[in-house]
Order: C-alpha cells, then sequence, then structure tokens
C-alpha cells in the first residue's frame, strides 16, 4: 500500500481565533473581578468587555468600518484606548496606534502611509484631528463624544468577526530612528503565538491574582505586553499622570501589590535611583521586564541591589513584536564572574536566531555578524513598502540590522546598530564597548559614544557624557582614566558634557537624536563648537 500523506487528511485551513476573543474569555471568567484600574476608577473584566463591545457597534453601524480598515489612533493612555482597541478587532478593523507625542504633521504623515479610514483621537489633541481630517473619512473624538457613543450602543454584542492567520490586526510603526517610520504588519495568528510566548519566557506563573503597571505608551511595546495581561486575566493599571512620576509609580506597585511592569533600561535606572524605591514597598514585584536596548552593567548591578532578582531583559524589535531573545531573573547576578556581561539572552521559545555574514551564511561562534531570526513571531511584512521588504529578508529569514555575536551556549551579545558603527583608520568600532567602560567611571550617569568625521582617520569616536548628579570632573580627567582600558584606536578623540541625553517618546537614547542634537549646538567637529 503506498504511503501518501496527501489521502485523507483535511484541507488546511488558515483560520485563527479573532484576538477580541483574549477579553472575551477573561470577561466570561472572571467577570466583576477588577480588570483596569486608572487612579481612583477602576472597571471590571465584564465592564471592559460590554464597551468594547458599544464600541464595536459603534465602528460598524455609524462610522461603516469593517474588515481590513485602518483605525488610526492618537491617544495617551487611557481606558477608551485600552478597550478600544478590541472593538476593532472584533469588527476585523486594523489597530494602527501612533506615538501621541508626534506633530500633528507627523500624525498626518502616518494617516496617508496606513491608509487609514478613520481616526480616534484625544479630545486635548484638536490640531491631529485637524491636520489628519483631509485624509482621513472621520474622526471621532474621546472624551464626551466617545461616551456619547458608547452610551447608545451599550448593550450591543457584535459577534467577531473571522480572520485567517494573516489577516492584519496591528500597524506597528517603526521609531523611525533611521528614517520614516514604516508600518510592521503584525497578524492575527502572530500576535496569538508571541502573547503566548511572552507569557511562557518573560512572566511564568502570572495569572489573575496578579497586577501589571503601565510605565510606558500602550502605543508600542507596552500595548503588547497588557494584551499578554488580558490573556491571563491579569489587571492593568494606569497612573494618573501623562508625565513619568517615578514617586507615582512606587506607589501604585505598593498599594496594587504590582507584580510585572515592562520598560526600557533607561526608565528602570531613573526608577531605581528615586529615592521613593526605598519609601514604599515593592516585594511584591516578580518581574521588572526591560527591552528596546541592553542594559548597562552599572546600572543592572544597581537595579539588581534595590529591587532583588527580578530583571527580565528581551531583545527584538516591532517587526518580530519584542520576540528574539531573553535573559530571565535567573541569569542576572551581582558577581561579574556569574553574569554573563553584555548578553541579551538567548532565544525565545519557538523561535531561531542566528548571526550573519553579508552573504547570508552563519558566522562561527564568537563572530561579530548581523542578528537575523525566523519563527512564528515575524512580521508579515511593511505595509505597502516593497523596498524595505526586500530589504529586510534574505533565504527567508528576517534581517534585525543589529550587529551582536552569539557564545557557544547559544548567548547572544549586542554589539549595536549596524547603523552605529564606524570606522576608524580601517577598524571596525562598536559604540557599545565603550559605553560600558564610561559607565564604569562613578562621576558618569549616562554616556553615548558615536563616529564623526575625522580628515586622517576617515570617522573618530565622540562621548557625550552626563555627569552624575553632584560630580565635578572634566574632559581630561575622563579620557585619562579610559585610556588604559581600551585599546588606542577605540579611544575617543573628544567628549563633552551635557545636562542629560535625549530620548525618544519610549524612553530610549538614540544615536540620531544625539547627532541632530550635536549639530543644533555647534559641537560636531567642523562646526567650530
Amino acid at each position: 500500500m503506498r504511503d501518501d500523506l496527501s489521502q485523507g487528511i483535511v484541507p488546511f485551513s488558515t483560520r485563527v481565533m479573532n484576538l477580541s476573543h483574549l477579553l472575551s474569555e477573561s470577561a466570561r471568567r472572571l467577570g466583576n473581578a477588577p480588570g483596569l484600574i486608572w487612579g481612583d476608577a477602576a472597571w471590571s473584566w465584564a465592564e471592559i468587555e460590554a464597551r468594547a463591545c458599544a464600541f464595536a457597534a459603534v465602528l460598524a453601524q455609524d462610522y461603516g468600518i469593517t474588515k481590513g480598515d485602518r483605525v488610526l489612533v492618537q491617544s495617551s493612555n487611557c481606558n477608551q484606548m485600552f478597550e478600544a482597541m478590541f472593538a476593532c478587532w472584533r469588527v476585523g478593523a486594523v489597530w494602527v496606534p501612533a506615538n501621541f507625542r508626534l506633530p500633528p504633521d507627523d500624525l498626518a504623515g502616518l494617516a496617508q502611509s496606513a491608509q487609514a479610514k478613520l481616526l480616534l483621537c484625544g479630545a486635548q489633541f484638536p490640531a491631529h484631528a485637524q491636520a489628519c481630517a483631509p485624509h482621513v473619512d472621520a474622526t471621532i473624538l474621546i472624551g464626551a463624544e466617545y461616551e456619547g457613543l458608547i452610551a447608545r450602543h451599550l448593550g450591543a454584542t457584535p459577534a467577531p468577526v473571522t480572520v485567517q492567520r494573516d489577516d492584519p490586526a496591528w500597524f506597528f510603526f517603526t521609531s523611525g530612528t533611521t528614517g520614516k517610520p514604516k508600518a510592521a504588519v503584525l497578524t492575527h495568528g502572530p500576535l496569538a503565538f508571541v502573547i503566548t510566548n511572552h507569557l511562557c519566557d518573560l512572566m511564568p506563573g502570572t495569572g489573575p491574582e496578579d497586577a501589571s503597571l503601565v510605565v510606558a505608551p500602550l502605543s508600542h511595546g507596552a500595548g503588547i505586553h497588557q494584551l499578554a495581561q488580558v490573556a491571563h486575566g491579569v489587571k492593568t493599571i494606569l497612573p494618573m499622570g501623562e508625565k513619568f512620576d517615578p514617586a507615582e509609580i512606587w506607589q501604585l506597585v505598593a498599594r496594587w501589590r504590582v507584580s510585572n511592569m515592562f520598560t526600557v533600561p533607561t526608565i528602570v535606572k531613573l526608577l531605581v535611583e528615586h529615592p521613593a524605591v526605598d519609601m514604599h514597598d515593592h516585594s511584591s514585584l516578580r518581574y521588572m521586564i526591560y527591552a528596546g536596548a541592553p542594559m548597562y552593567r552599572a546600572d543592572q548591578i544597581r537595579a539588581l541591589e534595590k529591587l532583588g532578582p527580578v530583571l527580565v531583559q528581551y531583545f527584538g524589535l516591532g517587526e518580530v513584536t519584542g520576540n528574539i531573545t531573553v535573559l530571565p531573573p535567573v541569569h542576572h547576578h551581582l558577581d561579574d564572574g556569574a553574569m554573563r556581561i553584555g548578553s541579551c539572552g538567548f532565544a525565545r521559545t519557538g523561535m531561531q536566531v542566528q548571526i550573519q555574514a553579508p552573504d547570508g551564511q552563519e558566522v562561527a561562534s564568537g563572530e561579530t555578524g548581523e542578528i537575523a531570526v525566523i519563527g512564528p513571531a515575524v512580521f508579515a511584512g511593511y505595509f505597502n513598502n516593497p523596498d524595505a521588504n526586500a530589504k529586510s529578508f534574505r533565504n527567508g529569514w528576517f534581517l534585525t540590522g543589529d550587529l551582536g555575536h552569539m557564545d557557544a551556549q547559544g548567548f547572544v551579545y549586542l554589539t549595536g546598530r549596524a547603523s552605529d558603527m564606524y570606522i576608524s583608520g580601517g577598524s571596525n568600532i562598536y559604540p557599545r564597548e565603550i559605553e560600558e567602560k564610561l559607565l564604569q567611571h562613578p562621576a558618569l550617569s549616562e554616556v553615548a559614544v558615536l563616529g564623526v568625521p575625522d580628515p586622517v582617520w576617515g570617522e573618530v569616536g565622540m562621548a557625550v557624557c552626563v555627569r552624575a548628579a553632584g560630580a565635578a570632573v572634566a574632559e581630561g580627567d575622563i579620557l585619562t582614566w579610559l585610556e588604559p582600558k581600551l585599546a588606542r584606536y577605540k579611544m575617543p578623540r573628544t567628549l563633552v558634557f551635557w545636562d542629560a541625553l535625549p530620548k525618544s517618546a519610549y524612553g530610549k537614547i538614540t544615536k540620531k537624536m544625539i547627532r541632530e542634537e550635536l549639530q543644533a549646538r555647534g559641537q560636531l567637529p567642523g562646526q567650530g563648537g
């Protein structure tokens, strides 16, 4: 008898769960338990589900939003933004959140590039609504207008639209640190994998007894993190203020017995250096998850001393929804001898990571190359951008644009963005190594090193530093201290001091912003600054 695997097999189906079902399941299972807390206001899981269903009816019946339509969102963190996401998915629409700190013209550009049909906009952003008006069919203002629409449709229970694995769910705009933002298309199937993986690799054992505190905009990685909380019925706590306030954060941790937070290394640094960390009980905190950039060793040590073994690092881009590597608490150590210093961890469950040469071949252990990844979390491509898609994939691998190496045990070490590397006298220089050395100096709080033009060497290093509070140290003191710790060709040629380094809306320190600020201050070589 012929062994034919095609015999008797049901044709493959790509239908998957509509992501709105995550909220429906928690509402069905947990009902009146608190699901979202914002200041003194609280909403149960059942209330969030009812409001999401009402807004789904608004979208479908009042605005004609159907499967595949893009809904652009301009909003700071609020309960309406939280629930509207599930409403969009319920009707099959694509959630397109923007960084709410973007200027109006930039938001209008996103409306055009995403071909958005509807704008959901906070009432405090009238200029943004006006700028987008020519590019969208309609606008709903979060405030009285939104609440009036909800009231009219409360009690509606529209059935979730059927979705396939590769139906778009979220346009995840890249931060645009190296050019115009691109819309990475995240689909229903891979996002369900990402949520499962977050719970598996980043915060195992998380459930309804836990609480998660939001310390970043829900438009980006924090929004993905909160999806994982919804999936396991974890209540979400929103700080009241739009501005980051470490004192408020630690108060909320103590009040709600917060067990996990997601943020970036610069925010962790601010939290553990603030006096409020010693004024409030944070013993409930099990997972302080950081991503977006590696944490400098000096900052890791300070955080471990203050918080205990709760640090979790992951490396990933929006295009892979953060799912590349993980370094769990067991691999964070105070002892340098036990710590894989500089590692961002090993491959996430279900993902494969490789370090590749420019020809696509895997490099040997310890050699530097570009980090590439394959697996279920990889996005479907950039929306309406074939050139970017062609550059970002090779033989099925997604090319991250990040440089690094891998040790024999599979731990990955980030060297930096390919665009951050500079060449001095024919030698490749990776700023990350120099920054790590500089931050060992007790008088320095933040540093960034970048390559600047030089008529002799092509490029040389320039260090931008922030002094620690109360420290008095000069450029010559730092360079003299650094000299025996680095090969001579890696030494920065110049060093400047600033009061603070510029950061993106998500708390990241980007070389693009620093270079622009150097230009504005007239401090780049050749400017006479």
